[in-house]
């Protein structure tokens, strides 16, 4: 069986990443891309599906770290005979990816074991392994070679390789797993005490750019690093979490491939990242976003490939059982061809909030802003699935309706500060059209609050997101009386339900754990109600549900106390630097640097 998600750390190369969990085992592994198959599977089924495992013969105390504002994780074991620690780390790639573990002797000798399980395809594919003519162990399958090299000696043992050493105080031995096409020539050898320095220096000077976050800086620094490790550097697609299938309900069929990238999720994410300083990542990303959803507007999906990719097909996979038999395991989702109107409000938003902060738009930007509110003008009238990718069919949901009227809002201010030309007064009759219609049918009297859908009592988290795009003042008593409701009826322990997962309303089992994001979401709302003491609250019981690394998941189960969804996820991280941001930046508070606190849209 798996370890407890929050039992993982990520590590990776700006173009696939691993995790490794405390004993010392890497469970999951896309090679060569995030979205490849894993040749470690393990995470999603058992050990024979795939894992790499060093760690000592005998009993130990574990503890483990990141080295100082890097991705390189130092796992210590203190057995009866001595210590010695594993550094686990992936060069950020450059022409070649590798997978280095140094195991550092501490104190005293200890006996260590080695374990390989390489199996391509999600745990399907046995690999032909062979010893290369310079001591590597290579292994084949397909389109696919990877090859170990080592000073200890490997053993071949029932389909997997093998060894056991020990390390004495003083003495480092090194692995190192390199990734190469299977046409080609094995990986070359690598210098791995030179890979070390460099990817420290590269992290380190990463993070030095970080604009500080007062009493949460490490925090922010730390989910920084994590969004960082998820961009794809080669295109600045930034995927959703580099797992699949990890549930929203442990033993439940909500289990979603989140290795693909987000349009809703780009506005708040390039706020995280201007708001901390990396301009050059939030050009990338916002850059990658226009390529993704050039080309004919009734065509936008809702998220694409981490290099623009529109087909995300979603299969399941029978061989493995599923994270603690989680079932079903799914590659690629098939929510990428639903009708999610709150798209197109969060990609005008972004544009605006680009200009706004000084990132160039070229004028192709423009002209296909206004080409998509062409198309919206036609169908924002329609059902949708929503921002939750609803599988019981499509409904009137409020904020798809008022991020329709978002959508029209940023291009009217885009238009009037930036002097760009548009059908203005088209624009803003359908914007007032729209404002008028979710008033309307979007808020129930009686309840005193909008709700999920329109004729729906069901309440929603994404309303908290109505004062934060400005689409009624945080004073409107609907306002007020809707942050009421959701603190009524959607609050578990402290913790945000996206709504009430009853079986009825999404079209799936009852029963999933609390969204991170929509936590933050309320941190964010106390904070423009001027409620400091109710946002800190909500802040620090957020920040305690970081694992011992500083890592968040998508959700928390506070029945079973446990991080539950992809793992580690970014939108869960970029709603903690947002948060931790604005809070510095409020009324009174001298923050250390210029980190702007409030996200465009307001």
């Amino acid at each position: 069986m798996a370890s407890r998600i929050e039992d993982y750390a990520l590590i990776g190369d700006c173009e696939t990443a691993a995790l490794v969990d405390r004993s010392g085992s890497v469970d999951w592994l896309c090679w060569p891309r995030f979205d490849s198959d894993a040749c470690f599977a393990a995470l999603l089924g058992e050990p024979k599906h795939g894992r790499w495992r060093i760690a000592p013969k005998d009993e130990a105390r574990i503890s483990r770290r990141y080295r100082d504002n890097t991705l390189i994780l130092e796992t210590r074991f203190e057995t009866a005979d001595g210590a010695v620690t594993l550094v686990d780390f992936m060069p950020p790639r450059n022409e070649r990816s590798d997978l280095v573990r140094l195991v550092v002797g501490e104190r005293g000798r200890v006996a260590m074991a080695m374990e390989l399980i390489l199996r391509f395809g999600y745990g399907a594919i046995v690999p032909w392994v062979v010893r290369t003519d310079d001591g590597a162990w290579r292994a084949i399958a397909g389109p696919d070679m990877v090859a170990l090299r080592t000073p200890v000696n490997l053993v071949g043992r029932d389909l997997t390789t093998v060894a056991e050493f020990s390390v004495t105080a003083g003495e480092t031995i090194p692995f190192v797993l390199g990734y190469a096409p299977s046409n080609g020539p094995p990986p070359p050898a690598l210098d791995a005490a030179a890979a070390l320095q460099a990817t420290e220096s590269f992290w380190r000077d990463w993070a030095q750019s970080c604009r500080p976050a007062g009493e949460w800086s490490d925090a922010v620094v730390r989910s920084l690093v994590t969004l960082k490790a998820l961009i794809y550097a080669p295109t600045g697609g930034i995927v959703a979490a580099p797992t699949t299938s990890l549930p929203e309900m442990i033993g439940g069929p909500r289990n979603w491939d989140y290795r693909f990238c987000w349009v809703r999720d780009a506005n708040l994410t390039l706020s995280a990242l201007i708001n901390a300083g990396f301009l050059s990542e939030a050009r990338a990303w916002r850059e990658w976003l226009l390529r993704a959803v050039a080309g004919s507007p009734d065509q936008l999906q809702i998220m694409y490939g981490i290099a623009g990719e529109r087909r995300l097909t979603e299969w399941e996979v029978p061989w493995l059982s599923g994270y603690e038999n989680s079932r079903p395991v799914r590659i690629g989702n098939a929510a990428h061809v639903q009708l999610q109107l709150d798209v197109f409000g969060e990609l005008l938003g972004t544009f605006y909030q680009s200009r706004e902060r000084g990132l160039a738009a070229s004028s192709s930007s423009w002209a296909l802003e206004a080409a998509l509110l062409n198309h919206l003008a036609t169908v924002w009238r329609e059902p949708d699935e929503g921002i939750w990718e609803m599988r019981s069919g499509p409904r009137h949901f409020t904020y798809s309706k008022a991020m329709a009227w978002c959508a029209f809002d940023r291009a009217i201010r885009s238009a009037e500060a930036f002097g760009l030309d548009g059908p203005l007064d088209q624009w803003r009759s359908l914007r007032a059209e729209i404002h008028d219609d979710v008033c309307r049918s979007g808020f129930d009297p009686q309840l005193g609050s909008f709700v999920q859908a329109y004729g729906s009592k069901q309440l929603d988290a994404s309303l908290l997101l109505l004062p934060k795009i400005g689409f009624l003042p945080i004073e409107d008593p609907r306002i007020s009386g809707t942050v009421r409701a959701i603190e009524d009826h959607l609050i578990a322990d402290g913790f945000v339900l996206r709504y009430r997962a009853d079986g009825r309303t999404d079209g799936l089992p009852e029963g999933e754990g609390a969204f991170l994001a929509c936590s933050f979401w309320l941190a964010d709302v106390y904070m423009m109600q001027q409620r400091w003491s109710d946002a800190r609250r909500q802040l620090e019981h957020l920040l305690d549900l970081r694992n011992d690394v500083g890592l968040l998941s998508e959700e928390y189960d506070p029945r079973s106390r446990r991080l539950v969804g992809n793992f580690p996820q970014a939108f869960s991280h970029v709603a903690l630097v947002n948060s931790a941001y604005r809070f510095i930046g409020r009324p009174g508070q001298s923050p250390t640097g210029d980190a702007a606190a409030e996200e465009s849209a307001e």
